[in-house]
């Protein structure tokens, strides 16, 4: 289920606090890898909990050209995991991102590395026969970006949990969140990350990382500490704020697979205390003095509480619906009497009331698999047990920094009730995640990830039904853009990096702002020769 569907749902179910959902969609929270560095250090331990794929696709009819004749038998007799290549029995499964809509990229070679030394042997692959290389992680790239025509560097199979306590976790690149978040449980901590349970924790953070409670902890690269990283050289690097801190700096915020490719992380935990969620519901004839009221007060509330707002298309109702969610950390008292601060600026009495949940279930809810086990909260080839669905989504963000007008708005609800009437299924609106509190409290050059003045990132989606009609994508599409153009001139200018988009002009500056000439000399360091040569990548054109 979609998870703005799940929301719907959810806000119905909340009152009795016995919330539901069978199968999570997402769209990207960043695709690929980053970076790591001091030299010699020990590879990391194959992790359980995802795995490469099995042996389930039939061969496909065709080979994709490479730069050379590459010697990929020896690039597979040289790893401790294995390189899945054209006509491999898994190659039809191995090179599938989340969002279908990618499906028709076919890589020369997956390379399912089992620590460091196998990304830095496909790096010297990649140097020496001159191969296009993509780094991939969840495989959620908002553009497509987690595959290429070239090498596909895959690192789930990194995806170990280890040295939780005394405040910090080591964490694979690979570690997807719903797993991340049960290993961190079991010792009663957690991170500041988002809410989809197959993105990859790499792109996550490697692009910012924006999460329920990043109001009240940061953003999940805020709290990263250290990174472990393989250079384009081959180096294998464990930077900090004492060792190599320019790429350690570039790899808080600056997206994935621009300087290397990480393979782990230690990050600062917190106490994973009790949550108090809630999902409200208005009436779509409310959506104006709604959007109003929760502009004012979700970005302003204290940092214990996030909120989100979502005005979507209905696929099951005449009107468009209108929804407030969030999480508190803190009493249900307390989460009551600041709801209703905002109760009382809309005016009316909304369907859905708070309830208590212990953080872990708490972030199966946001999730949407609230009712499966962490092994469902998979794709079935991520995990035996997998039952999630992928979902055909187009999106694109603003980040706003000032309030939005009347007329702004009016321009919203216009928009989601024009795509009421679209035809292809799916859903199309917008989602508001409200910034604010410890994200704004760190200065904007502390870190690459430079968005340190929003009020809410503005995630514009539409998704469409397996087996539409192209007539009927391409209009939601052409509906996305049209939509997105509309609330450019109300926007910052800037964009969240972890959403991108191929289509938007730009984007240095949307993404990265003034830190975007500081990235241009960490790449130069570390990749003079433009190794990784990513799409909206760091000196891409």
């Amino acid at each position: 289920m979609y998870r703005r569907s799940f929301v719907r749902a959810a806000s119905a179910l909340a009152v009795g606090g016995a919330v539901g959902g069978t199968a999570a969609a997402c769209g990207g929270n960043g695709s690929g890898t980053g970076r790591s560095t001091a030299s010699g250090s020990a590879p990391l331990g194959t992790g359980a909990a995802a795995r490469s794929p099995s042996a389930t696709a039939s061969a496909v009819a065709s080979t994709p050209a490479t730069a050379s004749p590459a010697d990929w038998t020896a690039l597979n007799r040289g790893l401790a995991g294995h390189v899945v290549r054209p006509g491999d029995g898994d190659y039809d499964t191995a090179r599938l991102l989340f969002n279908p809509r990618f499906d028709g990229q076919r890589p020369a070679g997956i390379a399912y590395c089992e620590n460091p030394s196998d990304v830095a042997e496909c790096l010297a692959f990649v140097r020496k026969f001159g191969v296009a290389v993509t780094p991939r992680a969840g495989g959620h790239s908002y553009a497509g970006f987690s595959v290429g025509p070239g090498l596909v560097i895959d690192v789930t199979r990194m995806s170990a949990v280890t040295d939780i306590g005394s405040g910090t976790a080591r964490v694979g690149a690979g570690t997807r969140l719903v797993d991340l978040y049960a290993a961190l449980d079991a010792y009663g901590v957690t991170v500041p990350g988002g809410s989809c349970p197959t993105v990859g924790v790499a792109g996550l953070v490697l692009g910012g990382g924006i999460g329920v409670v990043s109001r009240a902890y940061g953003t999940l690269s805020d709290n990263l500490q250290s990174v472990q990283i393989v250079t384009p050289d081959g180096a294998v690097r464990e930077c900090d704020a004492g060792r190599d801190s320019d790429l350690f700096w570039a790899c808080r915020g600056g997206g994935g697979g621009n300087f290397g490719i990480a393979t782990a992380f230690t990050f600062n935990t917190h106490s994973a205390e009790q949550m108090v969620l809630f999902f409200l519901s208005w009436p779509w004839s409310s959506a104006a003095r709604v959007i109003s009221a929760w502009q004012s007060w979700a970005p302003s509330a204290p940092d214990e509480l996030w909120s989100n707002l979502h005005a979507l298309s209905n696929p099951s109702g005449d009107t468009p619906t209108i929804q407030v969610g969030g999480t508190y950390l803190g009493s249900l008292g307390g989460a009551q009497s600041l709801i209703s601060q905002l109760v009382d600026q809309v005016g009316s009495t909304p369907e859905g009331s708070p309830f208590v949940s212990s953080h872990s279930h708490a972030m199966k809810i946001e999730a949407g698999c609230s009712q499966l086990s962490t092994a469902q909260c998979h794709l079935p080839w991520q995990n035996p047990d997998g039952v999630l669905k992928r979902e055909n989504e187009y999106a694109k963000s603003h980040i706003f920094t000032r309030t939005l007008s009347p007329s702004a708005i009016s321009a919203v609800i216009a928009a989601v009730e024009q795509r009421q009437g679209y035809g292809g299924g799916g859903q199309g609106g917008v989602a508001f995640d409200a910034l604010g509190g410890a994200v704004n409290r760190v200065a904007p050059d502390a870190t690459a990830f430079v968005h340190r003045d929003g009020l809410f990132v503005a995630q514009f989606t539409t998704t469409w039904s397996e087996g539409a009609a192209s007539t009927q994508t391409n209009a939601q599409q052409s509906w996305l853009r049209a939509f997105h153009q509309t609330m450019t001139p109300y926007a910052s200018g800037q964009a969240y990096q972890n959403y991108l988009d191929p289509e938007l002009t730009g984007w240095q500056q949307a993404y990265y702002g003034t830190n975007y000439a500081r990235l241009l000399q960490v790449r130069a360091t570390y990749d003079p020769d433009h190794v990784l040569n990513l799409p909206r990548g760091i000196g891409a054109a």
